[in-house]
């Protein structure tokens, strides 16, 4: 009896993952300018590119119907953060949404520049002043993928590095 109920089971669940998968597949996200950010999911050791040193972990999954990839941060500092990131079709767009634990907001746009990811935005920073900020990230041939993180306070004459890591996957 106990074996005819596991069987059950496990029938229903890889159904339910078939139906899933295909649903996604299908699905109002499933066109190929939606999945070009994928190389970016997963489980992730995030190491400092210049030092080689631990920067932090981080998890990309993807949630909402296969629409959205969402960021899971946690650094090597205690700083925690997350982001939210959507292909809209609507302007044929990326858009991410990162806040994190020390209060930082971060509304970047762009896309697929030459098999990298491309997004950039302003804000303000804490002093009033305006500030670019551009994000790449480039799969790399390993499987990893590097993150460079720039900005820019005088139109983009002179950059400034915040972060240059490498995701290493766990999985």
């Amino acid at each position: 009896m106990l074996a005819a109920v596991l069987a059950a089971v496990s029938v229903a669940i890889a159904s339910a993952s078939i139906q899933s998968a295909a649903n996604a597949a299908s699905g109002p996200c499933s066109s190929a300018e939606h999945r070009q950010f994928d190389f970016w999911i997963g489980d992730w050791n995030v190491k400092d590119t210049a030092t080689g040193s631990p920067a932090g972990h981080n998890l990309i999954t993807l949630e909402q119907g296969s629409c959205v990839l969402q960021e899971h941060w946690r650094g090597s500092d205690g700083l925690t953060g997350t982001s939210f990131n959507i292909y809209y079709a609507g302007d044929k767009k990326w858009h991410q949404t990162w806040v994190d634990s020390s209060g930082l907001l971060l509304r970047l746009d762009g896309g697929l520049v030459d098999g990298k990811m491309v997004l950039s935005g302003n804000r303000v920073n804490r002093a009033g002043k305006v500030v670019t900020d551009r994000i790449v990230w480039t799969p790399e041939p390993s499987g990893d993928v590097r993150q460079v993180w720039d900005y820019t306070t005088d139109d983009g004459k002179t950059w400034q590095n915040v972060f240059d890591g490498m995701y290493v996957r766990i999985h």
